[in-house]
């Protein structure tokens, strides 16, 4: 496993953000984690990414618990820093440098890496915006942004990516791509993304974790869950469908159906 969670619960100044949450990633395990807006899945991302530390109970990495102390220790800091990455659902928040080159070499750049040029030109091929590499990361639409973050991000090819709500605000195109991108994760890297759109569940995740109101109340492979319809209304996931007959408007609850891949062969199974 690469982390462990055991009774960690977190408090913001005006309320309970996470009650006694535990659960076990697995190395190279896509996990999603689920839940309504408040449900204490970015606190959660934060606590996993060493922003945060608990108020109580602890969080293991790689075996060794996450503490400030721990990552004040130059050793275990550097390798921590190095394996585990964080994508903000705000590409803002990390985009800072004065153009889309220095914003993905800046991490090459401080580690003392050789090839920074083809590191870069790599990236920006990846995702498609070696036109973007002399604009100002500000001035890039939402879209160009997640990507630009995306990519300065993977530049130092993490082990672990963690993600908030990856998809959010991008246009259909640009949130292909994000989902064909976590598609190619699988086998190859621990992927931690949280989201409320189950609409992308069963491509991005192997399984998944489900809060509400700071609680874990359920966990699973997300063939599963999804078709819990009493899960998804207690958890606020199931959104309505409406649909308008005449002057009537008609509105019934959404359940996800399983998708699936691989053209008729894998229809028949």
């Amino acid at each position: 496993m690469i982390y462990e969670a055991r009774d960690v619960s977190y408090r913001y100044a005006e309320a309970l953000a996470l009650d006694a949450v535990s659960f076990v990633i697995e190395r190279n395990q896509r996990v999603a984690i689920l839940g309504a807006n408040g449900s204490g899945k970015s606190t959660l991302l934060r606590l996993l990414d060493g922003l945060y530390f608990p108020e109580s109970g602890a969080i293991h990495f790689d075996g060794r618990q996450l503490t400030e102390e721990a990552l004040n220790e130059n050793g275990f800091a550097e390798h921590f820093r190095k394996t585990v990455a964080f994508v903000f659902q705000n590409p803002d928040v990390q985009l800072f440098n004065p153009t889309v080159y220095d914003e993905i070499a800046f991490g090459p750049l401080q580690l003392g890496r050789n090839g920074i040029d083809a590191l870069v030109a790599g990236m920006l091929d990846r995702f498609q915006i070696a036109h973007l590499k002399d604009r100002a990361p500000h001035r890039l639409s939402g879209g160009e942004k997640k990507r630009v973050a995306l990519a300065s991000t993977l530049v130092l090819d993490p082990e672990v990516l963690i993600l908030d709500e990856p998809t959010a605000a991008l246009d259909p195109e640009s949130q292909s791509a994000m989902i064909e991108f976590l598609l190619d994760c699988r086998g190859k890297k621990t992927v931690i993304t949280a989201t409320h759109n189950l609409d992308i569940v069963e491509e991005i995740a192997d399984y998944c974790l489900v809060l509400r109101a700071g609680r874990l109340v359920a966990q699973g492979p997300p063939e599963e869950l999804l078709q819990n319809e009493k899960l998804l209304r207690e958890t606020h996931l199931l959104r309505s469908h409406r649909h308008r007959h005449g002057e009537v408007v008609h509105s019934h609850p959404h359940v996800h159906q399983r998708h699936t891949h691989g053209g008729p062969s894998a229809q028949a199974e």
